[in-house]
């Protein structure tokens, strides 16, 4: 007779869990849903704002610029030189005491581009040797210039597309 008392309890307590034996997805759907919400509240969104700078003439002398452009920016050991590719120097930018002068070669290719809009191209031309923070730096200043805007700081796009390239000999080109 026992043993028809556990078979009981056992068919009864069978019957009592049947079905009960799939997966709960109720807690996995209220984790998913916390961490959903938890990574859109903590994204970061980028935001892009376009500011026209409308920057002053740096001295009151246009420049004198040929038509036909194509922008080379020279580094040498001794100094930086704007050139145009056809037609040789425009602006020379000699150290300031062990440092080139980053500052000035920016304010002078922002005249460049004031008169150039449309053009977007600049290669520099590098001396052996010259230092990677160096080139990193020329880059920079050719890339963009910094200024300040309304009292706030603010940067602007000069000459983006770059090409790399040695250097010519000392002198002027013929």
């Amino acid at each position: 007779m026992s043993g028809s008392l556990l078979r009981r309890r056992q068919a009864r307590n069978h019957a009592r869990y049947k079905g009960r034996n799939g997966i709960n997805i109720v807690p996995m759907l209220d984790i998913f849903t916390i961490l959903l919400f938890f990574l859109i509240f903590t994204a970061v969104f980028s935001k892009t704002h376009i500011v026209e700078l409308n920057l002053p003439a740096q001295s009151s002398e246009p420049l004198k610029l040929p038509e036909g452009l194509q922008l080379e920016v020279v580094v040498r050991k001794d100094g930086l030189l704007v050139q145009d590719k056809n037609t040789g120097p425009l602006q020379p930018f000699p150290n300031v005491g062990a440092d080139y002068d980053f500052d000035g070669l920016s304010a002078y290719l922002s005249r460049v581009k004031a008169r150039f809009p449309e053009l977007r191209s600049a290669t520099v031309l590098l001396e052996a040797d010259v230092p990677y923070d160096t080139i990193i730096a020329t880059m920079d200043a050719v890339r963009s210039f910094e200024g300040t805007l309304d009292g706030h700081p603010a940067r602007g796009e000069l000459f983006p597309v770059i090409s790399l390239g040695d250097a010519p000999a000392e002198g002027p080109r013929t």
